[in-house]
This record gives structure tokens, C-alpha cells and sequence, in this order.
């Protein structure tokens, strides 16, 4: 609160021409007394001067003062309680009004207008702007700005994470927006894209940015811990978007959105007047400073989002919120992601097994024909190796008849499959003799087998067989039992001392 002129003017007045105490002259101007008290510090008039009467704060004057001499700003709550541990009995409420007296007098600091040459420098930050939503996902969205600290011409550009790789990428687009050009210095914040690790004036910077900056020839400049007045020029961007550009605004997808920034910054905000000279809009400064930039590299700078990824028993890669196919020979492999904005690219070391468009939504799966298509080979393929797994089990002449199958140029998949039916139908006992029948006749064939079952069948004459399908249980459709001696049953048969005939 500021004291008027005309109020400071009659306390010192009162209190050095006529010396009343701090009450009185309170209680005279309809004020109250703490006014009093800080106009009369302010003016050099000593605590001691002002006391009224004995406070119960007076013995522990001396500790707070030494203390708040070595701890300017820490706060009355936490000095209470240090003063209550030293018996002081009084409250709260009453110390913190109290401990005003004894707190040094902060100094403001005076800052310099900083100026800079043409197309000396330039700022850049990040600034938080909600969330947006792409399909099922919901994204934090975040908007890169550089100014230009001469000419102030801004540049924003609307992203989905502040990742090293988008950081990078709006540097370029930057560049490009300017025309090609950029300035000799970038003044950042201490942020995780540009400084790692920071002690004194030993920095660490990113090598991502590092290598940014030597393709295009600029100095990095971190400022200085909490010291936001180095960077003022790009804080007041930052400001002046959220003001100007964000408020009310409608878009459609973040293309839209980038496209509205983008006429933002070449009308509204360039078109406003320069701050150095308010004769001139900030796009006549640009133009002025344009000669004085750096002209950009002609090649460009290749940026991507790495992620090593470990791929499963399924082919598929999990990278930002997406499953995208890969080729089914990379199961239990580790691959490295490539991604930009429009595609993104997996590679086992140098060699590329799938690329696809890039997703943005959440929880997709992003699938290439021709993955699936092995996929589904491959599985066919283990199915059929299953198949004749199933049947040397049950039937050991199957190998046999396989093998001299595949040597006439049989279809073995085919005759697998009708092999498997009828060890359904039949059993695998039966199965094993017909098989063994058709061996014999050199007739390695299913109908042959077929023709040798039906027959046995018929002479025995046991009835047409039915094959079971169990609906809940697909496991039990295919399961195989190896056929037992029943010679153990026989001899159940057999009477005590009678011999086999």
C-alpha cells in the first residue's frame, strides 16, 4: 500500500516538530498505527524510538535479528516456531505483525535496458498451452516461440511434447520462417533440451542441441539461473501470445492451429509497432535486420525421435501410445525407432524392417498387409509342423508314407490334413494299420489309407465312426492319445496255472 504524499508529509512533521508519539499521531489522522510505524522506518526513525511500552518480543530481539541477518527471506511461520522452542509465549498472529520491525529492508534491483545489435540474437522458450485431443488421446500442447531480440519478430509454432527432437524441429522451422536466415547467438532457458546438467559456469550442454548448433553456426547461450531479465524479450512473447493469439481461438486439428499461428505471426504480430522506434511496425525492423543475419546452411538437418524398442512375442513395436507392425522374424529382438511427424521408421542396426505413417492418437494398431501376410505364413507353417508332430505320435508309419509322398510330388500339407481327419474318425490304433496296409500296396496316398479303414471297418462290422467336436473346449478337439497295449486286460481273462495257448 503507498502512503500519500500529503499523509508521509504530516507524520514526520508530528512526530520530529512536535514529537508525538506513533499512537497519537494514528489515532489524529484516522490511520492505523503500522502506517505510522513503516513511514517513520523509512525515514530513518530506529525501532527503539518507536516502542511504546515493553513487548514479551524484546528479550529474543537479538535472535531474530541474527537470524533473519543470516536468512533475509525466511518467512515469520518458520521464525516462530525457532522462538517458540526458545520459550516465548506469545501467539502467532502477534509475532508475525512484530517481527516486521526486525526484518532488513529488501533493496530492489535496478536493471539496465539491455539493447543488442542487428541480427545478433535471438530468444527461445517454451510455453504450456493446455491439452488437446486427437482421437482417443488427449496430448499436452505446447507452443516453441523465438523473437528475434532486435527487430522483436516472433515466431510460434504449436507442438505436441517438448522433446529434444521437437525442440530441434522448431529451431528449423524457425530459421525457415525467417527466410532462411537466423541470428549469431540463441539465448535459451536452462531447460532439458539445451542444458543437461548446470554447476557454476560449468555447463553440460545437450549434444542434441550441439549438433544442431554447429550445422548452422550459432552460439548457445544458457542465462543465468533464476535471472528471467536476461531473456525479458521472448518471456514478453510468450505473454504476448497468450494475450493476443490464444484467447477465443478455434481450430480444427493442430494443422489448423499451426496454420493460424503462422498468419498470427506474419499479420497481427508483425504488424504491431516497434518498440525502438514507433514509426516502424516490427516487420519494417525485420526487413532492416535481415541483412545483418546469417544465412542458413542449404542442408537441411535431419531430425528424428529415437527409441529403442524390445519387441514381444506378437511383432509389433510399442512407440508413443501405438503399436506398429514389424516383420515377424524380429520377435524377442531389440529394434531402434526413427520417427518424424509424418513417418516413422524401425530398424534392426542399419537396416530398415517397417516404416509407416505416424499416428497420433492412442492405444492404435498401425499394421503393414505384408507383415500380416507372414504372419500368417508363418503360422500355417507351424500348423502344418504341428500337424505331422500329431500324427508320428499317434501313428509312426505316417513319417514313412510322408517321405516316399513327398518324393512322387504329393501335396503333403493337403495329405497331412486328410491324414488328421481320419486319426479323428478313426483313432490312431486303426489309423496305424491302415497306414502300414497302404505302405505294403505302394498306394501313398489318403484315399488309399481311407479305402483300408472303411474296409476293416466293414469286416469287423462295426458302425460308421462319428467324430466328436467339443464347442467349449478347442484344446480337447485336437488332443492326440498314443494308443496302449491292451494285453494287460487279457490276462484278467485267464484262469490261475492256464497257459497260453
Amino acid at each position: 500500500m503507498v502512503v500519500p504524499e500529503d499523509i508521509e508529509a504530516a507524520i514526520l512533521r508530528l512526530h520530529y516538530v512536535e514529537k508525538w508519539r506513533r499512537n497519537t499521531i494514528a489515532d489524529q489522522l484516522g490511520i492505523h498505527h503500522s502506517v505510522v510505524e513503516r513511514v517513520l522506518l523509512q525515514n530513518g526513525v530506529s525501532i527503539e524510538q518507536l516502542r511504546v511500552r515493553a513487548s514479551m518480543v524484546d528479550p529474543y530481539a537479538s535472535f531474530i535479528k541474527a537470524v533473519l541477518k543470516e536468512y533475509p527471506s525466511l518467512n515469520a511461520q518458520r521464525l516462530y516456531h525457532m522462538v517458540r522452542e526458545r520459550g516465548y509465549p506469545g501467539g502467532p498472529d502477534h509475532f508475525r505483525h512484530l517481527v516486521v520491525r526486525y526484518r532488513p529492508a529488501t533493496s530492489e534491483e535496478a536493471y539496465l535496458r539491455l539493447s543488442t545489435l542487428p541480427g545478433e540474437q535471438a530468444q527461445v522458450d517454451w510455453a504450456s498451452f493446455g491439452k488437446i485431443k486427437i482421437g482417443d488421446a488427449e496430448r499436452k500442447l505446447y507452443g516453441f516461440i523465438m523473437v528475434l531480440s532486435w527487430s522483436r519478430h516472433i515466431f510460434l509454432k504449436f507442438y505436441l511434447n517438448q522433446s529434444t527432437a521437437n525442440f530441434q524441429r522448431g529451431h528449423i522451422e524457425a530459421f525457415a520462417f525467417f527466410g532462411g536466415y537466423l541470428t549469431r547467438e540463441l539465448f535459451y532457458d536452462n531447460l532439458k533440451s539445451a542444458v543437461l546438467e548446470r554447476i557454476g559456469k560449468a555447463i553440460h550442454f545437450n549434444p542434441e542441441i550441439l549438433a544442431l548448433a554447429a550445422h548452422y553456426r550459432y552460439k548457445p547461450v544458457p542465462v543465468e539461473v533464476r535471472q528471467p531479465a536476461q531473456k525479458g524479450r521472448v518471456e514478453r512473447a510468450v505473454r504476448f501470445a497468450r494475450s493476443s493469439f490464444w484467447p477465443a481461438r478455434k481450430w480444427k486439428d493442430l494443422d489448423d492451429l499451426n496454420r493460424q499461428a503462422r498468419e498470427w505471426c506474419l499479420g497481427e504480430a508483425a504488424e504491431r509497432r516497434w518498440v525502438q522506434d514507433e514509426k516502424l511496425t516490427v516487420k519494417e525492423a525485420f526487413e532492416q535486420e535481415q541483412s545483418y543475419l546469417l544465412k542458413a546452411p542449404e542442408t537441411p538437418f535431419i531430425v528424428y525421435d529415437r527409441k529403442e524398442v524390445r519387441i514381444g512375442k506378437t511383432p509389433y513395436a510399442c512407440f508413443d501410445l501405438n503399436l506398429y507392425s514389424v516383420d515377424p522374424a524380429c520377435v524377442k529382438q531389440t529394434l531402434t525407432v526413427f520417427a518424424t511427424l509424418e513417418t516413422v521408421k524401425i530398424c534392426h542396426g542399419i537396416t530398415e524392417v517397417a516404416s509407416h505413417k505416424r499416428c497420433f492418437d492412442k492405444g492404435k494398431v498401425i499394421e503393414d498387409s505384408q507383415h500380416i501376410e507372414e504372419l500368417k505364413e508363418k503360422k500355417r507353417a507351424a500348423s502344418k509342423h504341428r500337424s505331422m508332430d500329431r500324427l508320428r505320435l499317434a501313428a509312426p508309419s505316417s513319417r514313412d508314407l510322408l517321405v516316399q509322398a513327398g518324393d512322387r510330388g504329393h501335396n503333403l500339407g493337403r495329405l497331412t490334413q486328410e491324414l488328421e481327419e481320419l486319426l479323428d474318425l478313426y483313432g490312431a490304433a486303426e489309423l496305424e494299420a491302415a497306414i502300414k496296409e497302404a505302405l505294403l500296396s505302394e498306394r501313398v496316398h489318403a484315399s488309399a489309407v481311407k479305402q483300408s479303414l472303411e474296409r476293416r471297418r466293414s469286416e469287423s462290422g462295426r458302425k460308421e465312426p462319428v467324430r466328436l467336436h467339443f464347442e467349449k473346449n478347442e484344446k480337447a478337439n485336437s488332443l492326440t492319445i498314443s494308443p496302449r497295449s491292451l494285453e494287460i486286460y487279457d490276462s484278467l481273462l485267464k484262469r490261475p496255472g492256464e497257459e497260453e495257448s
